[in-house]
């Protein structure tokens, strides 16, 4: 008895440390909700940069994660179907991005953690209680310093002197539109520079903005961050360069794809950082007591190829500032 006894406590002490490591590797579920379309290069690129970090933490897909996506486009009815869906499916955390998208999410759950990337305002919305500690199931990475706009409203002066009315397009559905607007034009009015407001929600309000913009000379445009300007930014930059305005946006994607300028964070990083706050809350840590985190890399992008289109001399310093120069 006795030593059937001591095998039994042998035998299962031998299974305590198989049970602790298959309940460490028990398939965990995160979703993703992205309100572009799945087909956009630049989004899949930063989900790829999402999911490479997470392997580097130890999450392998179909070992011990399951990640669910839903590509809803900006169309918010379509958002709130897909936020519904991916919640039902009672995820252990939801990566979401989009201003107007993160308060939809609130919504829907107040219990299943949630990391969002790139919005603005969080505190001023209410989507979390300070900085420091969000409290809450939200937690995240903003994406904008509203001081950016006045970067961008310089840069544009700096690399065409000769505008004199910049017009601002951008979607007023976004609850941070006002605040962009109460920096963009605090910015012209110190550089003597005309403003011009012009809200759109679909591609035919875009087109009509830009041309209407274009019927005055020395004119820019300047675009802050936008879901509805970023999925149709090929429409956005065609329009630019058909009628010949100097553009400035806040993301890189708009220069790659043949834009003039842009001067943002780098959105790569933040879906790096999102990873670590995915793992950190797979691993057990509360959204409430992870920091919301502020941007800390910014990039300034050129296209000389664009420039030249356009008859501008890109002045010395600024190509000196410039973080990547596309010829």
């Amino acid at each position: 008895m006795r030593r059937r006894a001591f095998i039994t406590l042998i035998g299962g002490a031998a299974a305590w440390p198989l049970a602790a490591r298959a309940q460490q590797e028990r398939m965990r579920r995160v979703a993703v909700l992205m309100p572009y379309a799945e087909s956009d290069a630049e989004i899949q690129t930063r989900i790829a940069t999402f999911r490479q970090e997470l392997r580097k933490f130890g999450w392998a897909e179909g070992a011990n994660l399951r990640i669910e996506e839903r590509w809803p486009g900006d169309d918010m009815d379509h958002v709130r179907r897909d936020a519904a869906e991916l919640i039902n499916l009672n995820p252990d955390v939801i990566v979401v991005a989009g201003r107007r998208v993160v308060p939809i999410v609130a919504q829907q759950t107040r219990s299943i953690p949630v990391v969002f990337v790139g919005i603005s305002d969080p505190v001023s919305s209410g989507l979390v209680a300070s900085l420091a500690r969000p409290g809450g199931n939200l937690t995240g990475f903003s994406q904008i310093e509203f001081s950016l706009i006045g970067k961008l409203v310089e840069g544009l002066k700096e690399i065409a002197p000769r505008v004199t009315r910049i017009a601002f397009i951008s979607n007023p559905d976004n609850p941070a539109t006002k605040l962009y607007v109460q920096s963009f034009e605090a910015a012209a009015k110190s550089v003597a520079v005309r403003t011009a407001m012009f809200p759109v929600h679909e591609p035919v309000e875009i087109e009509r903005a830009i041309e209407t913009s274009a019927q005055e000379p020395d004119g820019g445009l300047l675009f802050p961050p936008d879901l509805t300007i970023l999925a149709h930014r090929k429409l956005v930059i065609a329009l630019a360069a058909k009628y010949r305005l100097p553009a400035v946006y806040t993301n890189r994607a708009y220069v790659a794809d043949g834009g003039l300028m842009s001067y943002g964070v780098e959105v790569l990083e933040l879906y790096r950082r999102a990873a670590s706050y995915v793992d950190r809350v797979l691993r057990g840590e509360k959204p409430s007591e992870l920091p919301v985190q502020q941007p800390t890399n910014y990039e300034l992008v050129i296209s000389l190829k664009t420039a030249k289109a356009l008859s501008l001399d890109v002045p010395p310093t600024l190509l000196a500032r410039a973080d990547e120069v596309i010829e």
